[in-house]
């Protein structure tokens, strides 16, 4: 495989620290989920495409049909991921909107094993319980059993799943396709299958406030370009397992500009949750091994 010229998780972590402004700027827009979910993806294929256009459109002749096929399938399912999602944000709080939908190891997990045969370490195991437990906890005392919050939560769970196929089909046409292809053919699909979703739901394209653009033009260069695309340039080279279990950070850093912004209080157990995921992600990234070797060789 082709060695990076960065080491992966670099882009990971700046991907990371970008979507958890996602549902911060869903939260401030005043327009119905799909609208908002369309004009993320229409602003980020409109700023792509002069490069796109420029220097990669060519490779499109390349395309088998298993990546059309694909990107095509990860596209429909990264649309209705944020049509979910952002629904979700208008039952549910930030912090259990966010944790539900970040809970993508339970699903990475059993797709990375069957569809790629890939091998699940005790390690990873371990991490991803610590991690999702953390995600648990941190929205612990939001979760409720009945009523509209439900409901949120479950949209948001669905979104998770939506979001654990979509980068599962990345992982296998992106070892084919360079990151500005495979993303701009993405995004165009999910783009349009957003559009056709608003004009069935009869949800209006306008017009809205100054600041509501704002946010649309925000989330197409934030969560978007600056937190999916780096992950889909991420997985040419690591597992939907790492940035699977890399974005349960996202609740912790949700949770915080919630508290600043919508003044969304953080509780015992979300604090507590915040610092278990931090183990957890921890625990995943380091090699413990390496690191026992360094001090007893330095002892």
């Amino acid at each position: 495989m082709e060695k990076p010229k960065i080491h992966p998780y670099i882009p990971i972590v700046i991907g990371v620290i970008s979507v958890s402004m996602s549902a911060i700027f869903v939260k401030l827009a005043s327009a119905e989920a799909g609208i908002i979910a369309f004009y993320r993806m229409l602003f980020s294929v409109l700023i792509m495409l002069p490069l796109f256009l420029g220097r990669y459109s060519k490779e499109l002749t390349t395309l088998k049909r298993r990546d059309w096929l694909f990107s095509t399938a990860a596209g429909i399912f990264l649309a209705f991921h944020f049509i979910l999602w952002f629904e979700s944000l208008n039952y549910t709080s930030v912090a259990s909107s966010t944790v539900l939908v970040t809970l993508q190891p339970l699903f990475a997990f059993v797709g990375t094993y069957f569809f790629f045969k890939e091998k699940i370490t005790m390690k990873t195991i371990v991490a991803g319980t610590i991690a999702i437990a953390g995600s648990i906890l941190i929205s612990w005392g939001d979760f409720k059993v009945s009523g509209t919050a439900f409901y949120g939560d479950i949209l948001a769970l669905i979104a998770c799943a939506l979001a654990t196929a979509y980068f599962l089909l990345g992982q296998d046409v992106r070892k084919r396709l360079s990151l500005m292809t495979y993303t701009m053919v993405v995004y165009v699909v999910s783009t349009i299958t957003l559009f056709i979703y608003v004009l069935i739901k009869g949800e209006s394209f306008g017009p809205y406030s100054y600041s509501d653009w704002l946010w649309f033009v925000l989330l197409a260069l934030i969560p978007n370009l600056f937190g999916h695309t780096l992950f889909n340039w991420s997985i040419k080279y690591v597992s939907t397992n790492v940035v699977s279990i890399a974005i349960l950070f996202e609740p912790v850093g949700a949770a915080l500009l919630a508290l600043w912004i919508f003044k969304e209080y953080l509780i015992v157990t979300q604090i507590f949750g915040g610092l278990i995921v931090l183990v957890g992600i921890l625990l995943f990234v380091i090699d413990i091994k390496k690191i026992f070797k360094f001090f007893m060789k330095n002892a």
